[in-house]
């Protein structure tokens, strides 16, 4: 039936990929359209970093840098199947990685000869993996609460990328923080839902 739930779901999903394609696209013929990628995917970086690394100014550092290096490589970019986001977040992931190693060589000599050990050479790749895989699932929850109600979509944005309390969140949307509850409830079950397709 084309009006049903998942006939609907299905569609905004494509309109969101082929957006994103094109959006990709433009980005890839005119570097100057660059911005309305950055815009588009800001959030979703900034959050990855910001979780990872727990200090802003290094945040925002590493952020610009993700955005610099995707600019200077978005010709190299291939459609796989993964959204963009994803390609996004395993730049961030390396630049993660190679600070931590950077900063590494700083410390003790000592500190340095254990952290050489096969032991740990042999877990790094796994933890690599292991990130990207939850960067990828975080992108597709991401996408999908993108695809919420809009007052939804902004008390989940707001409560979790923005980290608001839902006192300051109800002062902001100028509603009662039981709104702002319910909104976040229906915003999880909307989600739940989706991943139990």
């Amino acid at each position: 039936m084309a009006g049903s739930e998942p006939a609907q779901k299905a569609r905004l999903a494509h309109r969101n990929e082929t957006y994103e394609r094109r959006l990709i696209e433009a980005a890839q013929q005119d570097r100057a359209r660059f911005g309305d990628v950055y815009e588009r995917y800001f959030e979703l970086v900034y959050a990855y970093i910001a979780r990872r690394i727990r200090d802003r100014a290094l945040t925002e550092d590493v952020t610009s840098e993700v955005f610099r290096k995707a600019l200077a490589n978005i010709d190299r970019f291939k459609w796989t199947g993964a959204p963009f986001g994803a390609w996004l977040i395993r730049i961030a992931a390396n630049l993660i990685a190679d600070r931590a190693k950077r900063d590494a060589r700083f410390v003790s000599s000592d500190l340095r000869t254990a952290e050489s050990m096969p032991h740990d050479a042999a877990t790094a790749p796994k933890t690599q993996q292991d990130q990207l895989e939850h960067a990828e699932r975080r992108a597709h929850v991401i996408r999908m609460v993108d695809e919420l109600p809009e007052d939804q979509r902004r008390v989940v944005r707001m409560r979790f990328s923005e980290e608001k309390s839902i006192n300051e969140i109800a002062t902001e949307l100028g509603r009662s923080e039981g709104a702002v509850k319910q909104l976040q409830f229906r915003a999880f079950q909307n989600l739940r839902a989706k991943l139990n397709l």
